[in-house]
């Protein structure tokens, strides 16, 4: 395997490429009691639409999220997250836009456990019996979210950015949706996307890197499949689809969100750059200690309610600055002005610095986080970059390149604004 020192950060990364494609990265922690291993597909709700072995299969909104629930069942009748629990482990699975992932963390038994990870995901198991059954609790899950605030406010402002990108639409699906799926569609899915060659094991703790190589070796066996690249449609313009949105929900106070789509950066180190300018750009622009937001709390228009990320997924990249304020127009109107200001003036270059220092000490504080390193290790390879070099590359940003990403993404023809509102009776 092959290792990598980052002195910098006082930790060490040994990497591999299977032959079966599998990339596998394991960061050893000497002395730490527990472990985290994540084993994920570079495939979410997003990659409807792909071709496999010559034939184009265009399948519903949610199938991605169905395969993660029916992984669990083996063919013996047990239930892999219920073998995982009895053995010491906390697993637990996610679907997002782009990747599936699952994963678990434990204090002892960890080889056990990773063998049990890997061999149920690596055992597609679909009869139409468990496919049906799991079709009124998946069902279920989606009308919850229905009535989700949060979740209405989310897919109200993807709709008004994106025309026709699948991002758009709920990586569950609608209840009308899953209907369609079966049991031929989950393993055509699950072929194509659940080859090793697209899946990534990361693994943190006491652990030995050559041990966790020979185990997925072991499980996963040594074919390497083709896998398929899912076509996402049309590429989309920046401006967006509609500028302005208001709708009403059950909240008690207004909530909004401000933002706008991405150009995006090729993959490899291009692509890590760019979430370090966005996020510094958007520290300091409308950070905790941003002119922006101060002025703004003192009035009242803000709260402790209040959040910003810049969101890559799918081959989009998405702006998006949420909250909640009685008057969230006035919100957006302040932050125009904000954005027009920074645009024309330039950030202070103190501040830039203290929100640089901010943003490394944040970094090197998420270190300690074993999930959120191996997420982020593994993002990174479905993304052609490595995680660990955010602190040298961070260090590198300029002012002038966090000041264009102000100028580009947040001209006044490509932001929107979404609102949910309390219902008037």
């Amino acid at each position: 395997m092959r290792k990598t020192e980052y002195t910098n950060i006082g930790e060490s990364l040994y990497t591999d490429v299977l032959k079966n494609g599998l990339r596998l990265c394991v960061v050893p922690k000497k002395g730490f009691q527990s472990a985290f291993a994540i084993f994920a597909a570079d495939y979410g709700g997003a990659g409807r639409v792909f071709t496999l072995d010559g034939e184009r299969h265009d399948t519903p909104a949610g199938v991605a999220h169905y395969l993660e629930h029916k992984m669990f069942d083996m063919p013996d009748g047990d239930n892999a997250l219920s073998l995982l629990n009895a053995n010491g482990a906390d697993p637990n699975a996610s679907t997002g836009d782009d990747t599936t992932c699952y994963y678990f963390q434990c204090t002892e038994r960890f080889e056990e456990n990773l063998r049990l990870l890997l061999h149920f995901v690596s055992t597609p198991y679909f009869t139409e019996e468990t496919v049906q059954k799991e079709r009124g609790i998946i069902a279920q899950e989606i009308r919850m979210g229905e009535d989700e605030p949060g979740l209405i406010l989310f897919y109200n402002f993807l709709h008004q950015l994106y025309d026709h990108h699948p991002i758009r639409d709920r990586v569950a699906g609608t209840v009308e949706s899953i209907q369609a799926i079966t049991p031929e569609m989950l393993y055509a899915c699950y072929r194509a996307f659940y080859a090793p060659g697209n899946m990534c094991l990361c693994v943190m703790g006491d652990v030995s890197p050559e041990r966790v190589r020979q185990i997925a070796e072991e499980e996963l066996g040594g074919e390497n499949r083709p896998v398929p690249k899912p076509d996402y449609g049309e590429a989309e313009s920046l401006l967006p689809v509609e500028a302005f949105h208001r709708e009403e929900a059950s909240v008690s106070a207004p909530q909004f969100m401000i933002g706008s789509k991405l150009a995006v950066a090729p993959k490899g180190e291009a692509a890590l750059r760019q979430r370090l300018v966005s996020q510094l750009a958007l520290r300091l622009l409308v950070g905790s200690s941003s002119p922006f937001y101060t002025k703004l709390y003192a009035e009242g228009l803000l709260n402790r309610d209040f959040d910003y990320e810049a969101y890559f997924s799918s081959g989009t990249g998405t702006l998006i600055i949420e909250g909640e304020s009685e008057e969230p127009e006035a919100v957006f109107a302040a932050l125009r002005e904000e954005a027009a200001r920074v645009a024309a003036e330039g950030f202070d270059a103190e501040r830039f610095e203290r929100a640089k220092r901010a943003s490394l000490g944040a970094r090197l504080r998420g270190l300690e986080d074993f999930g959120s390193v191996c997420m982020s290790l593994l993002t990174g390879v479905f993304e052609g970059y490595c995680s660990f070099d955010a602190i040298a590359l961070l260090g590198g940003v300029t002012k002038r390149e966090c000041e264009d990403f102000v100028r580009e993404a947040l001209s006044d023809e490509r932001l929107v604004l979404s609102i949910i509102e309390p219902k008037k009776d």
